[in-house]
């Protein structure tokens, strides 16, 4: 997710109302269990790809699209998926910031 997060980081994701540009934990769909940090590029209703995403579709993309698995390649995700938003950097201490 760079330039957003570095490796090494961590962070602090909380469960809200989820909007476009948000940096969310969503369980991969083909991994359970398996969790991805992404950026929300699109809600439902919005056009992607020349199709309109349903009701519960979310779609989701890393901020390097050469070095990311994401809704480009296995689609757009159920809100059911998304565990929480990312609001806090908080580790090492010398990078802590709000997102």
């Amino acid at each position: 997710m760079e330039p957003s997060l570095h490796e090494g980081e961590w962070a602090v994701a909380v469960r809200r109302r989820v909007r476009v540009g948000d940096v969310v934990v969503v369980e991969h769909p083909e991994r359970r269990g398996f969790e991805l940090v992404k950026r929300v590029s699109a809600a439902p209703g919005d056009a992607v790809d020349g199709r309109r995403l349903a009701a519960d579709e979310w779609w989701v993309e890393g901020d390097r699209a050469d070095a990311s698995t994401d809704s480009r390649s296995f689609g757009p995700v159920p809100r059911s998926s998304i565990r929480g938003a990312v609001v806090l950097v908080y580790a090492p201490w010398s990078t802590r910031r709000m997102l």
